[in-house]
């Protein structure tokens, strides 16, 4: 059921109160003045032929819905060595999850399930991290240590991830300032998620175990644009080794947020870089919100410790509901619960992110915690008025509330109410502190909703299956050798080319620097040119037409060596693009005579020149030598495309059109 959001004057006034303005007017006082803090976590897979510790294939994925088994698991806690429970594990463990792995046999095995030892580690992964670490300028480790991370959301059926760290303390160079990397690990990719809704979760094993490192930057990022550029620039470095995947789901980050004041919140999995700015805008000033909303309960409650929440069900005899949702709760049997926030009026509708408010923060933790769906609540200062006024002062007196406190009114699976009422109180607990820690997942939109609680610090732990492996220095060197340049480096290059800016995203997303350095080195073509054919013309055509999953960047070059060695125009390249990125298996002479190409001498075409200008200058084609220019060259086209530089025959018209006025 779907509503038009329409703030009310208590979220209109806390969001002034918060001062957020849209990102395209923010500047970096304003940032500085929440005290914005970033850092980035990017995840790569590596394109490799097997999985990290099996010799299933890597990279090959299965069609939605298509699998040969599912093996169903359930996710309890255990103590730690410490003796103590992990605070991400207890909330898994109230969710009552019931975890199913689809398999398809050709992309898993026993390992992916637990049921086998990992093999050993792949070492055609390992080379390619360790060659990414070090166009890190990381301190690369003496041994390779196997550890393992808990992964307690059910993405990996054993509960934790294979991990190892590569190489510590490196850098990369942004436009204008220096970032801090803390790590880089390689470690073996989760499930990919089909669905969870309710008290199911349905994962696909064919990514799972896929080689994929974990580049960690310190918070160094001081505003949203900061971010995404690092983002960018380690994707680039990544790119531009060429042996990495790439796609949607290939690389991701988490992106760490904090305010000043606020705590860290990592907002997980998101997929594209572009979305970071709006994420990382919205969650600082989210956070923000959080604090102030602090401060006015501490104001409100002098004795947080004290502060309960009061709950009871609602007969439905003694009051129904018109709301479809409520109405249907009722008619199954289904609890509807009343509750009471102590101190809480006028901050369920406080501001928190652009469209959403702090009763939001509650529904997403009862849908994620005790698996309530949506919409799963209603509260007494809802800006859709979907309960009448009346409504909540009957359960105003049901509850014998205060004149500042507020009220919500829940319902679901009567087996689900107790977590949900744990889950409400214990959120309304934390608000009393500001900022939870928490991951968070991000939407399109730029706002994010509750996913989990953020693991204990001590999530890691020594794989006893496998053994350390040593990197003697020999082995480093040899890796090193082979290290392709600098992405700011390239960076470089292509300013001092005079490539244009608007094409330097695209060349360095699809790793395209090389490519031109080629056509310059072998071709002895100009950089600016090659540049403008792949990030103008070539990007265009990309957005129009079909590409043949046989299309390489290769073939650019094999076209312009055609021409080249034809001594024909390179303009021509631009026309036979679109049908050699359609049809790369055509030969250059068949897609020229498909385009009905015709040599002629260049001499033929200059001698036609001075006849169309006395025809211009006789007839009606316009009194200004402009005009015959134009009608000049446009009789001439055709003929001119790929025979004669149009700027050398530009040149010689206008000399003729001028030496006949």
């Amino acid at each position: 059921m779907s509503t038009v959001f329409s703030p009310s004057k208590n979220y209109r006034a806390s969001r002034k109160s918060v001062g957020y303005i849209v990102r395209s007017d923010a500047t970096q006082k304003d940032y500085d003045r929440v005290g914005f803090k970033a850092g980035l976590e990017v995840h790569q897979q590596l394109k490799t032929k097997k999985k990290l510790f099996c010799n299933c294939p890597a990279g090959l994925y299965n069609r939605k819905g298509e699998f040969d088994a599912e093996i169903i698991r359930h996710m309890r806690p255990t103590l730690s060595e410490l003796g103590e429970y992990d605070g991400t594990a207890l909330m898994e463990f109230k969710t009552r999850k019931q975890i199913i792995y689809r398999i398809k046999k050709e992309t898993a095995c026993t390992y992916d399930i637990d049921d086998t030892p990992p093999f050993a580690l792949n070492r055609e992964a390992l080379d390619i991290a360790l060659e990414i670490t070090l166009l890190c300028k990381m301190n690369i480790v003496g041994e390779v240590h196997i550890m393992r991370k808990q992964y307690l959301d059910g993405s990996i059926p054993t509960g934790f991830q294979r991990s190892a760290i590569l190489g510590v303390e490196g850098e990369i160079l942004l436009r204008n300032k220096r970032i801090g990397l803390i790590q880089l690990s390689i470690e073996e990719d989760s499930c990919r998620e089909v669905s969870d809704i309710g008290h199911e979760r349905i994962y696909q094993t064919d990514r799972l175990g896929m080689p994929l490192i974990e580049t960690v930057t310190y918070p160094d990022f001081v505003n949203p644009d900061e971010v995404r550029e690092g983002a960018e620039y380690i994707r680039f470095l990544n790119r531009s080794t060429d042996k990495v995947f790439v796609g949607i789901g290939a690389g991701r980050e988490d992106v760490n947020v904090s305010c000043r004041g606020g705590d860290r919140v990592e907002i997980k999995g998101v997929a594209h870089n572009k979305w970071i700015p709006e994420l990382t805008h919205n969650e600082v000033f989210r956070q923000w919100a959080l604090l102030l909303i602090r401060d006015r309960l501490k104001k409100k409650n002098k004795n947080s410790s004290k502060w309960k929440i009061e709950s009871k069900i609602i007969v439905s005899g003694d009051m129904t509901f018109a709301y479809e949702p409520l109405q249907r709760a009722q008619d199954q049997g289904d609890p509807v619960v009343a509750v009471n926030l102590p101190g809480f009026k006028g901050l369920l509708s406080h501001f928190t992110q652009p469209g959403k408010m702090f009763a939001d923060e509650l529904s997403d933790r009862l849908k994620v915690i005790a698996c309530i769906e949506k919409p799963n609540m209603v509260h007494s200062e809802q800006i859709e008025k979907v309960l009448p006024k009346s409504k909540f002062d009957l359960v105003r007196q049901l509850l014998q509330a205060g004149e500042d406190d507020a009220q919500i009114v829940i319902w679901g699976p009567e087996e689900d109410i107790p977590t949900a009422l744990e889950t409400i109180d214990e959120r309304c607990q934390i608000a009393f502190e500001g900022v939870p820690r928490e991951s968070r997942k991000s939407l399109p939109d730029g706002t994010t909703l509750f996913e989990r609680v953020l693991p204990g610090p001590n999530r890691m732990y020594p794989d006893t299956d496998s053994v350390p492996i040593a990197l003697d220095d020999d082995y480093v060197e040899e890796v090193r050798l082979r290290l392709p340049r600098d992405v700011h480096a390239m960076y470089e290059q292509l300013d001092a080319w005079g490539v244009p800016q608007d094409t330097v995203f695209y060349i360095m997303r699809n790793n395209l620097f090389s490519l031109i350095e080629r056509c310059c080195q072998d071709l002895k073509l100009e950089a600016k040119f090659v540049a403008t054919l792949l990030g103008h013309s070539l990007k265009h055509i990309e957005g129009t037409h079909t590409r043949s999953p046989e299309f390489d960047f290769e073939r650019i070059f094999t076209l312009l060596k055609y021409l080249k060695g034809k001594k024909l125009d390179l303009t021509l390249a631009k026309v036979m693009l679109p049908e050699v990125y359609r049809h790369p298996q055509m030969d250059c002479d068949s897609i020229l005579a498909t385009l009905n190409f015709r040599i002629i001498a260049k001499s033929d075409i200059l001698a036609k020149v001075a006849p169309l200008v006395k025809i211009a200058k006789e007839t009606d084609v316009g009194p200004e030598a402009e005009a015959r220019f134009r009608w000049i060259m446009g009789e001439l086209r055709n003929a001119s495309l790929g025979n004669i530089s149009l700027t050398k025959l530009a040149e010689h018209v206008r000399e003729c059109v001028q030496a006949q006025n």
